[in-house]
């Protein structure tokens, strides 16, 4: 369990929300059909889904004070990626390949920003 009260973690929180556009049934969908190949193991489909992914589904499923030291380096990672999307970004920003893999960890570049109000 982590303080209430901590600056950083509610800048981390925000930053992570920020990014994860997608929810937790479209990001749990869109790992489910990604690792729906060959190699799927029907008998647990999460174990083949891609650990990052995993791991921001189990996040989106908390709330703030519930997060684990696991949970903080997760979501630290995840605006890393974020972050280093933003520096790439191009006019490639509709690539398939760049689009599944920021989908991977819950972020659809293609859907609009969302609205404050």
């Amino acid at each position: 369990m982590t303080d209430r009260s901590d600056p950083d973690l509610d800048r981390l929180w925000q930053e992570f929300h920020d990014f994860v556009n997608m929810t937790s049934e479209e990001l749990r969908a869109f790992l489910m059909a990604s690792g729906s190949g060959e190699d799927a193991s029907p008998s647990d489909p999460g174990e083949w889904m891609p650990g990052l992914g995993r791991d921001v589904l189990r996040i989106l499923g908390k709330r703030k004070v519930d997060l684990t030291p696991d949970d903080i380096e997760t979501m630290r990672r995840v605006v890393g990626v974020a972050e280093d999307a933003e520096a790439h970004a191009s006019s490639n920003a509709r690539d398939d390949e760049r689009r599944r893999a920021l989908m991977a960890v819950g972020h659809d570049p293609l859907r609009p920003p969302r609205t404050e109000g």
